[in-house]
């Protein structure tokens, strides 16, 4: 079984991921596997974290995991409400992994689909309420500075509405922070190639250009603009046609789709999809002011508590089956097996007791190699049994049909 097959062997509930237990696989992806999962401590203590697991084929590339490592550690310097939080770092086995915080909610790529099922427009001033708390959170980012107030220069580049959640309590995070810049690394084929979310990108970065802070607000500007108008700004048949649109093709003013988009809003949008970055908002501070200004003013100022109303009414079902995950008692399996660097420890006997009815138990040790060992956790996890069991029940069956 090769490495990678270990790696990706199938999940079960209650598998051990270092000091984490891993509850249920929420997505998986070109780049990695997340999960919901518990991490315990003392006096009862438990927290739901979601765990990102990097495949194996990605921590082949010495660059991938390098720069994967720096923005992570960059990333998990952040903290704020509109930032999805990063508690640990590091890797088990083979495994390169992030947990970070566990949020309760929907992304906006899942809420508008809900939305257009439903038969409901998405409103526009919920859009704008969470576009100004993405602004918040990155104009934070933006402005981070070390402990000797050197600014990191934290980038997000990934503005997307799948990195965009809101919680059903109505908050609103933005996720995976500075992790594309890996991400279009390891994807990257050929040199000047560029792969990932080509619709969401700024001209500058879809050009190979280097970015700064004002190419996550033209990817806002992008995202915003399709919230409200319920239209892709920039699509093509393949990549070279999404590139050429977005640095040198047209943008229609949101009215031009939907006539009621005021003239202010109108102009916010414009101003944030300025292809030249030196006539864009320099800030995200200051397209988050003009956005709260419209609403301070407008007929209808939306709350965390009508974002969270609204969007518990698109996923009600969703909502009840998440709640009976959270509060399910999951037992925990077998501690996973050591890692790498203890090999002497992995390739130790195993002791097994004799099953056979007609004798007493009895201990046996048997030999076992380091891959086997590590093939055998697998196929006992799967079947929710430990390794001795496993290895007995094999013994059995060879002498019952040797």
């Amino acid at each position: 079984m090769s490495r990678q097959a270990l790696q990706e062997a199938d999940f079960s509930e209650g598998q051990r991921f270092g000091k984490y237990t891993l509850v249920k696989r929420i997505a998986s992806g070109g780049m990695a596997e997340i999960f919901l999962a518990r991490q315990a401590g003392a006096e009862g203590f438990e927290k739901n974290i979601a765990i990102k697991k990097i495949k194996s084929n990605f921590s082949d590339s010495p660059d991938f995991v390098q720069m994967f490592l720096n923005e992570a550690k960059l990333a998990a310097q952040l903290s704020h409400p509109n930032i999805c939080q990063i508690f640990d770092l590091g890797r088990i086995g083979d495994s390169f992994f992030i947990a970070m915080e566990y949020v309760s909610g929907r992304d906006m790529n899942r809420i508008i689909n809900a939305s257009n099922r439903v038969g409901i427009p998405f409103p526009m001033e919920y859009a704008l309420k969470i576009a100004s708390n993405c602004c918040e959170g990155l104009y934070y980012a933006h402005s981070k500075t070390d402990n000797k107030g050197h600014a990191l220069n934290v980038v997000h580049r990934d503005v997307t509405p799948e990195n965009v959640i809101v919680s059903f309590d109505g908050g609103v995070k933005l996720l995976d922070f500075g992790i594309a810049k890996a991400e279009n690394l390891a994807q990257t084929d050929r040199p000047g190639e560029v792969k990932g979310k080509l619709s969401y990108m700024s001209p500058e970065q879809c050009q190979l250009k280097e970015v700064d802070h004002r190419s996550d607000i033209f990817s806002l500007g992008v995202v915003l603009y399709e919230w409200i108008t319920g239209y892709r700004l920039f699509t093509g048949d393949n990549d070279e046609v999404i590139i050429r649109s977005i640095v040198e093709g047209k943008i229609y003013p949101p009215s031009y789709f939907k006539p009621e988009v005021s003239k202010q809003v109108e102009q916010i949008l414009m101003k944030a999809l300025e292809k030249d970055r030196n006539r864009r908002y320099q800030s995200a501070w200051d397209m988050q002011y003009d956005i709260d200004s419209f609403l301070t003013q407008h007929e209808f100022t939306p709350s965390n508590v009508h974002l969270a109303n609204f969007v518990k009414q698109l996923f009600r079902e969703d909502i009840e089956v998440e709640r009976k995950t959270l509060s399910k008692q999951i037992r925990p399996q077998p501690p996973p097996l050591p890692e790498d660097g203890d090999r002497r420890e992995l390739s130790s006997d195993v002791k097994v007791r004799n099953v056979d009815s007609t004798a007493e138990h009895q201990m046996v040790g048997v030999k076992v190699s380091h891959e086997n060992l590590k093939t055998l956790s697998i196929l006992a996890q799967k079947n929710r049994i430990t390794i001795q069991e496993l290895i007995a029940e094999i013994i059995r069956l060879y002498l019952k049909y040797k």
